[in-house]
């Protein structure tokens, strides 16, 4: 407390409230510092992170050897613009290039600005090499989609708090129901260039697809030359126990974009992955990005890569996510009817709440007082995607406080039999 009784949490929430614009509802945890896996507040309160910033922090906070390769190179050179060659750019690509097997990368920062990326490459492939006259490409994205804020993005949203007020906005996108190929059928015309889609929608409430409608979406787009871009900003890098999530349906995009866990939680970093055929229609002066690449961010990444691979997280994240899944499981038959699903796949798993019980976030801010930190999404999803270093101890730790958080509420709400 200062002399005014005001405590550091309160100071520092108080600031941001009054001089930052209102876009966030963030939680009321002020964060001091984090190292892996856990987190402390400024009042020294330790909780365990089962959020990664949305799976940005995949490899744990400040994982020792990429914090040491960001040392080494802001000792030498951290930005310098696209304008010249660099000594980290050229081995990222490569090592993206040998991980996702694309024979092309283009770097971007955040991972709305490598889905805008694909949105310009897909609009031009389709002018270029499919011939559909310029300005009447069109490009299939299915309801209930997040990739990013931008104004081009959130006009195909159909999510109506990120659209309303910001109009007007481009055309050229149809909407397909996920999941369903038959809608993807009937929203297709002879203008259809590509179809945007994630392998599951996070934001949606991590919504995974029926078996096989991946296939036969590949199988469609193959057959009416149509490329299919893979959003995997949220799911790739190992969160769902794969590299990609594409690998579970056996399957293989024509074009991928990374994000988030790309910046192995230090940076924004991203990138828009395809084969030359594809990557073409890129020559200088049509795209760029004056930090898209830059020689921090790209030896950031490359450790970030190297120690996804090293250290076996992606290989490990599948058992780790059964698990958790299983743990999760056991909760919900536990406290029925408060938890209505359990979904995922990996590390990256939704708890979806009957509204008519409580809200996810009455649920979260119930949490995080108990010391575990997630995040919901539509007021009805709890979201848990801890970084890929988490130990089963910790989490049965998580898995503990929320159970005991959920029969508390399960309790108060008078559903306890007995």
């Amino acid at each position: 407390m200062d002399a005014t009784g005001t405590s550091a949490t309160q100071s520092y929430i108080g600031k941001e409230a009054r001089y930052g614009a209102r876009n966030y509802a963030p939680v009321p945890v002020v964060v001091d510092h984090a190292k892996d896996c856990l987190v402390w507040d400024v009042e020294g309160r330790r909780y365990i992170d089962m959020m990664s910033a949305y799976s940005s922090v995949s490899h744990g906070h400040l994982h020792p050897r990429i914090v040491a390769a960001a040392h080494r190179q802001l000792e030498k050179v951290a930005v310098m613009s696209r304008a010249y060659y660099g000594t980290t750019l050229g081995p990222l690509l490569e090592k993206l290039s040998e991980v996702t097997g694309f024979e092309r990368a283009l770097p971007m920062n955040t991972g709305a600005e490598a889905v805008e990326t694909a949105i310009k490459c897909a609009r031009r492939w389709g002018h270029r090499v499919k011939g559909i006259p310029d300005g009447q490409q069109r490009i299939l994205v299915a309801r209930g989609n997040f990739h990013g804020r931008t104004t081009t993005i959130i006009g195909f949203s159909s999510e109506e708090d990120y659209r309303t007020g910001f109009g007007p906005f481009c055309g050229g996108f149809q909407h397909f129901d996920y999941g369903d190929m038959a809608s993807v059928q009937a929203a297709a015309t002879e203008n259809t260039c590509a179809v945007l889609v994630e392998p599951i929608q996070g934001e949606a409430g991590v919504l995974v697809p029926p078996p096989g409608f991946f296939r036969e979406l590949r199988e469609w787009c193959t057959a009416n030359d149509v490329l299919l871009i893979d959003d995997e900003v949220q799911a790739g890098l190992g969160r769902t126990g794969k590299w990609f999530a594409f690998e579970h349906e056996g399957i293989r995009p024509d074009a991928l974009i990374l994000g988030k866990a790309l910046g192995a939680g230090l940076l924004p970093v991203s990138a828009f992955c395809a084969d030359d055929k594809v990557m073409s229609v890129f020559v200088p002066n049509s795209h760029g990005s004056t930090f898209g690449g830059n020689a921090l961010a790209a030896a950031v990444a490359l450790e970030g890569l190297k120690v996804l691979e090293e250290e076996g997280l992606v290989a490990n994240c599948a058992a780790k996510g059964e698990h958790l899944f299983r743990r999760l499981r056991e909760v919900q038959a536990e406290v029925k009817p408060l938890i209505r699903d359990v979904r995922g796949r990996g590390l990256w798993i939704g708890v979806d709440i009957e509204p008519s019980c409580t809200t996810a976030r009455d649920l979260v801010e119930r949490l995080a007082a108990a010391g575990v930190l997630s995040k919901e999404t539509h007021e009805t999803v709890i979201r848990f995607a801890p970084p890929l270093t988490i130990t089963y101890e910790l989490m049965d730790e998580a898995v503990e406080i929320f159970r005991k958080v959920v029969v508390q509420r399960h309790r108060e709400l008078g559903l306890a039999k007995g």
